[in-house]
């Protein structure tokens, strides 16, 4: 799912507060990219650019995933990626095929 929020919140304590949401649902990091049960991602915030150490904004690897994109057209279609200067409604339309998402 994907979530638009304001918050006076810098990029840095949003995603802090994410990883303290995911540990209290019980996730565990054993492994880089391992299943878990929840997976909180800042995917944009704003027009903001960043790369950090565990921190990147956009989400690198966003504009390749129909389950990010998905649900992101559903609330902020116009929502422009920063970098790419598409929306995400425009970076959903060139996704090729091969990725299902299930509505629940």
């Amino acid at each position: 799912c994907a979530a638009a929020i304001e918050t006076e919140k810098m990029p840095r304590e949003l995603l802090q507060l994410a990883l303290q949401i995911e540990a209290a649902m019980g996730r565990l990091r054993m492994r880089k990219n391992g299943p878990r049960n929840i997976d909180i991602d800042v995917v944009l915030f704003g027009d903001r650019v960043l790369d950090e150490p565990g921190l990147k904004i956009p989400h690198p690897a966003m504009h390749q995933r129909r389950f990010v994109l998905e649900p992101l057209v559903e609330i902020a279609p116009e929502a422009r990626h920063p970098e790419r200067g598409k929306t995400a409604a425009e970076l959903l339309a060139a996704l090729g095929g091969g990725q299902t998402v299930r509505r629940l």
